[in-house]
């Protein structure tokens, strides 16, 4: 699938990477198929901040990072009837994200805990949920990133 998006132009998606969400993102619900944008070179367990490109609509991009890169201990409980249209889910083909707000004052960059994207690897299905855990809707990660670069993150 190709698109013409405003921060990345024209890109070429294999069919097989999409993401199909099919209640679409909380607030966007027509959005429904997205790519998952990193530095390839870098490679996707070593990027922060990726991005979560909508094919529906190509002016729309959501930040987002792995969670385990600011919270190792981040394990938010879900209602299995929320994930079941995603299938089978195993530690090794479960996926999750959350989106990232990146303000005018950068040291408020933050990530939302509360409402986190799962993905299933192996059928590229997804869904963005609000857990039942007392997460933060905004977590401050700003020190958190600049630790981790000056290498001060053990």
């Amino acid at each position: 699938m190709r698109a013409d998006t405003r921060l990345f132009g024209t890109i070429d998606i294999a069919d097989d990477k999409l993401i199909t969400m099919e209640k679409g993102m909380i607030g966007f619900p027509d959005l429904q198929h997205f790519a998952l944008i990193f530095d390839e070179e870098r490679g996707l367990e070593n990027s922060n901040i990726m991005w979560l490109q909508s094919m529906d609509e190509p002016v729309v991009a959501f930040p987002v990072m792995m969670p385990s890169k600011i919270k190792p201990d981040y394990n938010p409980k879900v209602s299995e009837e929320m994930i079941t249209p995603l299938g089978d889910l195993t530690p090794d083909n479960t996926f999750l994200l959350v989106t990232v707000t990146v303000p005018k004052e950068i040291e408020q960059m933050a990530v939302n805990l509360k409402a986190p994207i799962i993905v299933n690897t192996d059928n590229e299905k997804a869904v963005q949920l609000i857990v039942e855990d007392d997460y933060p809707v905004k977590y401050k990660i700003y020190d958190l990133l600049k630790a981790e670069k000056e290498g001060k993150v053990e």
